[in-house]
């Protein structure tokens, strides 16, 4: 079945709804349509063994409940099987009773189904159709749905899947992107994953495979496959975890249906209740390859105190010690959660990890130097874990329009990367879609999958393709090289973010518009105010704050007076005077009064002196203040010199200030410089629009 069957299929499983129009709203569709799908699907799968396993359950009625799962599922040649005599087709031989034959049905399935079923939900459903007389025909339109697996495969099943709980995300305000990554997706990750792989095609070579944020499973399916499709004998254990109960009910009956241990699909939150922490020995989890695609931009408030206690108390012995960060971005911490579980790397260069994962532009670049996001990347990159970014088509994912990228990360670089990041520009890797699925208008080709595989294999800086865009002028399409892969040392990613300063030129003078500042300076003006409560005590304190405030007035009329309103471009000159009309009025100024009368007189003056502490060392000033991103790789006097003193040589490096960053902007490193139109061809342009709206108002005006 293609894709455009499984759309189709998907449709007529939704209009299904036409029957729950009144008893449900249309964002409720999804918990009469989902569960019954899957329920469905197993009805299908489990046909061609039904009469095998009810004599099997009549033959071994005595057994221990153990043996007699294990006989029966060998029956049903399945890991799960249903013991009633019901199945679709019989639930409608009795219309009055169906809702107690379909609980009964469904109670009947091994514990692995029931539990599933139970995550649905699905007995207040069953209640509620009843209760509507709508259960009978919704039954009866699934009954007359074929999904067993000769006329659906369980590739598109998954693909049938997925559409659902996207079109019913949609149907209730949800992000569906964080159900559904598109499978060209998949494909191009799970290629650059495990193409580099020597040890693959080794018989019956075990590989695990893990997804913290696993969906609906698509992109555990697609990395079995891969693996099946170059070694027939190749063992693959699928791992995987998701918070959100309808995707991992669905992912686990995938796995079930497969035959694999769907025990390894755990519910819950990766950040709070990590389904993979410990093994039973209390051996940490590991895994050969990980993937995941995060939900972009989701904040991660709720598991805040977890999150911080776990970094505070284990650092980087737990997953968080990198840091943080921000509280609306949690894509990172999926990053360093997959990261807690990369395998070691043995003396002889085997085992390690592979990882790749999905984010959109933030991550890349968001957060200054020394905060959460920053930290991390350098964490990463020091640790020479970053192999490759891949920079994707926009219009791709079917909820959001925006760039994404795939990270691939891993311990064990091969030689020729040690110490390197290659940076691939895919931008321009896609065909149009002949149908667009909610945003997603572009899709990667076979082809381009399998030559972005070979660009990232060949690890080749300055590697081109002939690439096809958009004039911007003409907006006609135009083929012209590109270079579509770049070669980096780690360091280039890394900068010291460095703070320059000025110093700081003040003049003063005791004008009558200077000297009214004084009546807004927060020094001044509390001189007259009480922390007491009302009473004598507070008065006389606000009483004393007022003779002080007259009596600091008085002495800057007496400067006003002494000075004459005369500009003084040296602050230590300034202040003596000042100390001067003070003691005129027997008036010891305190540090912070001449500090508020200081801040109200003066003005900056870049002619003035500059300012000194009593050290004699250059006061900066903050107006002035600016930063610097100088590279690792460069010297900062050197820098200084070329960029900054050319224009303010009094400038200096507070270097208790620096701090380290790291940022990948790929999308500067593969800018291509657009020169404008030549003069004359602009005025040919503006000729003939003339002339177009010459003739447009002719036509008017005849």
């Amino acid at each position: 079945m293609n894709a455009q069957t499984h759309g189709e299929l998907a449709n007529f499983i939704w209009d299904i709804c036409n029957l729950l129009r009144g008893p449900y709203k249309r964002n409720e569709y999804r918990k009469v349509i989902l569960p019954l799908t899957v329920l469905r699907r197993f009805d299908c799968v489990l046909a061609d063994t039904k009469d095998d396993v009810l004599v099997a359950e009549r033959v071994h009625a005595k057994q221990s409940e153990n043996v007699r799962h294990q006989l029966v599922a060998a029956a049903a040649q399945r890991p799960f099987y249903n013991t009633s005599p019901f199945d679709f087709a019989r639930l409608l031989d009795d219309p009055d009773q169906i809702a107690v034959n379909l609980n009964a049905y469904i109670a009947a399935y091994s514990p692995n189904v029931r539990d599933i079923m139970a995550s649905f939900d699905f007995g207040a459903q069953v209640d509620r159709l009843a209760e509507r007389q709508r259960l009978f025909q919704v039954i009866q339109r699934f009954a007359n749905l074929d999904l067993s697996p000769q006329r659906v495969d369980n590739m598109q099943m998954g693909y049938v899947f997925e559409e659902l709980i996207r079109i019913g995300a949609e149907q209730s305000n949800e992000e569906a992107g964080e159900h559904f990554t598109p499978r060209e997706v998949i494909r191009l990750m799970v290629s650059l994953l495990l193409s580099p792989e020597p040890d693959l095609g080794k018989a019956h070579i075990v590989k695990t495979i893990y997804d913290p944020a696993c969906g609906t499973g698509g992109m555990l399916s697609v990395a079995e496959d891969f693996l099946r499709s170059h070694n027939a004998d190749a063992r693959p254990h699928l791992f995987g975890q998701d918070i959100n109960n309808e995707s991992w009910a669905v992912c686990r009956s995938d796995m079930l249906i497969k035959g694999e241990n769907a025990d390894n699909i755990r519910l819950g939150d990766s950040f709070t209740a990590d389904g993979y922490k410990h093994k039973s020995d209390d051996t940490r989890w590991t895994f050969d390859y990980m993937l995941a695609n995060p939900p972009f931009g989701v904040e991660w408030k709720q598991q805040q105190q977890t999150i911080k206690n776990e970094r505070d108390t284990l650092g980087y012995q737990g997953r968080f010690g990198a840091g943080l960060p921000r509280i609306n971005d949690g894509s990172l911490l999926f990053l360093q959660h997959m990261l807690s579980k990369m395998a070691p790397v043995a003396a002889d260069g085997t085992g390690g990890s592979r990882i790749a994962i999905v984010f959109n532009g933030s991550p890349l670049f968001t957060g200054d130097a020394g905060g959460g996001e920053s930290n991390i990347r350098q964490w990463i990159v020091e640790n020479d874990w970053l192999e490759t970014i891949i920079a994707l088509p926009d219009q791709l994912f079917y909820n959001t329009g925006i760039s994404t990228y795939i990270w691939v990360l891993t311990n064990r670089k091969e030689g020729d990367r040690r110490g390197k990041v290659q940076l691939i520009d895919a931008r321009e890797f896609y065909v149009k879609m002949r149908r667009s699925l909610g945003n997603k208008r572009n899709e990667l080709s076979a082809d381009q999958i399998d030559d972005l595989t070979r660009i990232h294999g060949s690890f080749t800086d300055g590697e081109t393709r002939n690439l096809t865009d958009e004039d911007p002028i003409t907006h006609e399409p135009r083929t012209r090289p590109r270079v579509v892969s770049k070669i980096f040392d780690n360091d280039d990613f890394g900068y010291r973010k460095i703070t320059v300063e000025r110093p700081l030129r003040l003049n003063f003078a005791a004008t009558a518009e200077r000297i009214a500042r004084i009546e807004d300076q927060t020094t001044f003006v509390n001189l007259a105010k009480s922390k007491k409560g009302a009473g004598p005590a507070h008065d006389a304190e606000v009483a004393e704050g007022n003779a002080r405030q007259r009596a600091i007035r008085d002495t800057l009329e007496t400067l006003s007076d002494t000075t004459g309103g005369e500009i003084i471009g040296n602050r230590d000159e300034f202040t003596a005077r000042l100390r001067a009309a003070a003691e005129a009025h027997s008036v010891k100024l305190s540090k912070p009064e001449i500090t508020a009368v200081l801040a109200a007189l003066g003005e900056r003056d870049p002619l003035a002196d500059i300012c000194e502490d009593r050290n004699g060392n250059h006061e900066p000033d903050t107006g002035l203040r600016d930063t610097e991103n100088v590279p690792l790789g460069e010297d900062i006097d050197a820098y200084m010199e070329r960029e900054v003193h050319p224009h303010v040589p009094d400038a200096w490096v507070d270097h208790d200030k620096t701090k380290t960053g790291y940022e990948v902007p790929l999308n500067r490193h593969f800018y291509v410089y657009e020169p404008p139109r030549p003069l004359e061809v602009i005025e040919a342009d503006l000729k003939t629009l003339e002339a177009e709206i010459g003739q447009l108002l002719a036509e008017v005006t005849a």
